[in-house]
């Protein structure tokens, strides 16, 4: 279960994770106007108008907007609420006091399946995609797995110590920040997180370090240690994902995830092991999608087409292992998407194995078309699905 900005501000500060002073949230431009007045009343010099939808990129799709006055509020509340953001429809925005800001960095725990523990990652480049970050500045960036057995307790202040400092964070807010994320691993744990980020995490001008953002992930397998996490549902924010609530109407089980490489696989133990090596062959999967055990041309074509729908997609790797499925099928279901989808950008990674997989590939190999890549194998499929993810 993702939280809104607010939500997550709000699960921080009771763990004791230092926040901005408490926003309001709003559902129509009078009352953006009355939570401005009352803000900027109370001696804000400027507001921030904040679409609260549960996807990223807010910023950039116009959605984050900073309000010197009442009536600069009113005017982008006009334009944000109803605004479309990836598929998401701004219903809510929060208006907060503006922050003055001395720097910005990036600091996040979230699990980490692959090594089977949890992995926090701290850079002092912050307020932009820490994947761009990654990948053209890796040096800047500090990874560090905790494992169950070494996190009982929770962090270790000496070893938050330690992260902090090697991202070379200001030696003067390296105590502090050491502290805010000690307290930020707690809130990951005890409230049954799958992810807790904070970009930016922000140096005031006063010298201060608070989490100017909050993005969290609740894991949905603990909801009955948290009475359903029934306090986070509220009306106006969407429940679930457009895609996955469109994919659960078309009874295809599919997952979204925020990577950019698009995985399409059947079986649920297949897909797994996809996601898996799409990770270890450095990329992250955009999905998880299982197209079932017997995937016709039209589930693969529905199914394909559900993907490519995601933006953040950027290169789908098919992986499919026949046993009921039969890989003509296969092969007619991808050239059928194709030919209903029309022309798209994304390259078609197809590992294709087992019961008729090779008159399968005699398809696509004679249909010849610019948008199939075959691979003979999932490590090469994955490797090659992940440098053109990155070159996109």
């Amino acid at each position: 279960m993702d939280l809104v900005e607010f939500q997550g501000k709000q699960l921080f500060g009771r763990n004791g994770v230092p926040v901005p002073p408490p926003g309001t949230a709003c559902r129509t431009v009078d009352e953006v106007v009355a939570a401005a007045e009352k803000h900027i009343g109370d001696g804000a010099t400027a507001v921030m108008v904040k679409a609260q939808v549960k996807t990223g990129g807010r910023g950039k799709a116009g959605g984050v907007k900073y309000a010197p006055s009442v009536d600069a509020a009113r005017e982008h509340a006009e334009a944000i609420l109803g605004l479309d953001i990836k598929g998401h429809i701004v219903n809510v925005v929060y208006i907060e006091p503006a922050s003055d800001i001395a720097e910005e960095y990036y600091l996040s725990v979230m699990h980490d399946r692959v090594n089977k523990g949890h992995l926090i990652i701290c850079s002092r480049e912050g307020g932009v995609e820490i994947e761009e970050v990654n990948r053209t500045n890796p040096e800047a960036v500090v990874k560090r797995t905790l494992l169950p057995a070494e996190s009982v307790g929770g962090l270790n202040i000496g070893t938050a110590r330690g992260i902090v400092a090697e991202a070379k964070f200001p030696a003067d807010i390296v105590d502090e920040t050491a502290e805010l994320l000690v307290k930020l691993f707690a809130a990951y744990r005890d409230e049954d997180a799958t992810l807790a980020e904070i970009n930016p995490l922000i140096k005031t001008e006063g010298g201060q370090v608070i989490a100017l953002d909050a993005k969290v992930t609740l894991d949905d397998n603990a909801a009955f240690r948290h009475d359903g996490f029934s306090e986070w549902k509220i009306e106006g924010i969407d429940a679930d994902d457009p895609l996955e609530a469109e994919a659960k109407a078309k009874g295809i089980q599919y997952v979204k995830l925020d990577g950019s490489v698009g995985v399409l696989g059947n079986g649920a133990g297949l897909v797994m092991a996809t996601l898996d090596v799409v990770a270890q062959n450095g990329g992250r999967a955009a999905n998880f999608l299982d197209v079932g055990g017997g995937a016709s041309a039209d589930a693969m074509a529905e199914s394909l087409g559900l993907v490519l729908k995601d933006p953040s997609v950027k290169s789908v790797f098919i992986n499919i292992f026949g046993g009921i499925t039969r890989g003509e099928e296969v092969a007619n279901g991808i050239l059928e998407a194709i030919k209903r989808l029309g022309d798209f950008p994304q390259k078609l990674v197809v590992r294709l194995d087992g019961t008729n997989a090779e008159e399968g590939r005699r398809i696509l190999e004679e249909a010849a078309s610019d948008s199939v890549v075959a691979a003979a194998t999932m490590q090469e499929a994955a490797a090659t699905a992940v440098e053109l993810a990155s070159q996109a």
